[in-house]
């Protein structure tokens, strides 16, 4: 199994396709007669065919029991009433096929890529259906799979990247759901019970919460045949219910935490934008100049080239289904974070005052309107995508006009939405060190 965190590092990397006419893959939608949308890219190219299932059944559903969506797609993977998990891996792994999964704040997934051929790949699906369907969770799976989470819990207790990125979401959301960590807490995952998992997959793992995105040597026919044996069983259900919208900060908020590290990770940050915004393509394209670009941005020029502070040094948006956080990130020695913040503020702030200059906003535009061979060079990479587009209801030629929606912005626009929906004096700033 391969873990994905892929969703929130792959719909941000979703921003950065643009569009080029001759490669851009065709995207077929429909829907399963019980309400499952379905999104199809045909790739004859290779004997194979990638597959992934999303559920609006990430962490923010979490409730009460911080963890229980993560713990609930673990034990997928743990088999059902017919078949063990040591029967399932043995299947898969003489079809060839591999199985993957994960669930964050938005969303959970089961992912599946094997040869395109009917005796492999009618096995294959109907082991994953009947995984998605019908899982046992046995009393077995789910005490190993329980002492595994809290280890993994226990784990991030360590890591001060993992202690700052907690701290960070948790003061930034407060008591809305995303403010919950995927991970789940060691008391919440000791208190699940079997009756909880159950209850979360019977309410959330449903055919009206579900999206299926196919990309392989499949035609039509087969692509349709693919998503009812995956999904044409679960039940109608509902879908999850929409998010409370996030209350931004009032004021600047700052969090230590001591740690002994010898170097402080800082996260400093506000609330972004929703993956609906209109503002999106602007902040991304400014975004990009800021800290979005690598060694190249302005953050890295200020903090890494010319004062040495960090080696790396970075921002972004992580636009969700409500307003994501908009995040700067470095490490630097312990002495020096408080110069290091400084810097990091002080460059946002000229930044938001000034806009990117001309040059270095073309080059922006040019970087990212050039990179898109790179983006869907393989099939793993565009299910990713089709499951994105189909996930946030983005329009079929989302690809297709994002070259165009980005050339289309003027320096005068990224200015404007830097100046309205970045706040400079009212900063969430976290750090983790000694």
């Amino acid at each position: 199994m391969y873990k994905l965190t892929l969703f929130n590092a792959a719909l941000f990397v979703l921003a950065l396709l643009p569009s080029l006419a001759s490669a851009v893959p065709t995207i077929q939608h429909w829907q399963t007669a019980n309400g499952a949308k379905v999104y199809f890219v045909a790739a004859p190219e290779l004997p194979m065919v990638d597959v992934q299932v999303v559920f609006d059944a990430g962490s923010a559903r979490d409730e009460s029991k911080p963890g229980i969506a993560k713990f609930v797609n673990a034990l997928l993977h743990s088999g059902t009433e017919k078949l063990s998990a040591d029967v399932v891996a043995e299947r898969l792994d003489a079809l060839g096929a591999q199985l993957g999964g994960g669930a964050e704040r938005d969303m959970a997934w089961m992912s599946l890529r094997s040869l395109s051929e009917a005796q492999y790949l009618d096995t294959a699906v109907n082991t994953v259906a009947s995984l998605l369907q019908e899982p046992a969770f046995a009393s077995t799976s789910m005490e190993r799979e329980r002492n595994r989470l809290i280890a993994g819990v226990r784990a991030g207790n360590q890591s001060p990247g993992t202690i700052a990125a907690r701290a960070f979401y948790q003061t930034l959301y407060a008591e809305h759901p995303y403010a919950s960590p995927p991970e789940g807490t060691e008391v919440s995952l000791q208190t699940i019970t079997q009756g909880d998992l159950k209850a979360f997959h019977s309410r959330y793992y449903v055919a009206a919460n579900a999206v299926v995105a196919i990309v392989g040597n499949l035609d039509r026919e087969r692509a349709e045949a693919v998503a009812m044996v995956l999904v044409g069983s679960l039940p109608v259900g509902e879908a999850a219910p929409d998010l409370p919208p996030v209350q931004p900060l009032t004021q600047a908020q700052v969090v230590r935490i001591e740690h002994p590290s010898s170097q402080a990770h800082v996260l400093i940050g506000q609330l972004g934008m929703k993956r609906h915004d209109p503002d999106y393509f602007s902040l991304f394209l400014g975004n990009h100049v800021l800290g979005g670009s690598g060694l190249i941005s302005r953050l890295a020029e200020e903090v890494r080239e010319k004062r040495g502070l960090s080696y790396s040094t970075y921002s972004y948006f992580a636009p969700m289904r409500q307003a994501g956080p908009f995040v700067m990130g470095l490490q630097t020695l312990n002495e020096q974070a408080e110069e290091a913040i400084d810097v990091t503020e002080a460059t946002l702030k000229e930044f938001v005052t000034q806009g990117p200059t001309p040059n270095l906003l073309e080059a922006a535009r040019q970087n990212i309107t050039g990179g898109f061979p790179l983006r869907i060079d393989s099939n793993g990479k565009i299910v990713r995508y089709l499951a994105a587009i189909g996930f946030y209801e983005l329009p079929l030629d989302y690809l297709d006009v994002f070259t165009a929606k980005i050339n289309a912005i003027s320096q005068q626009q990224v200015n404007d939405a830097l100046k309205r929906r970045l706040n400079p004096d009212q900063l969430l700033t976290v750090v983790v060190g000694g």
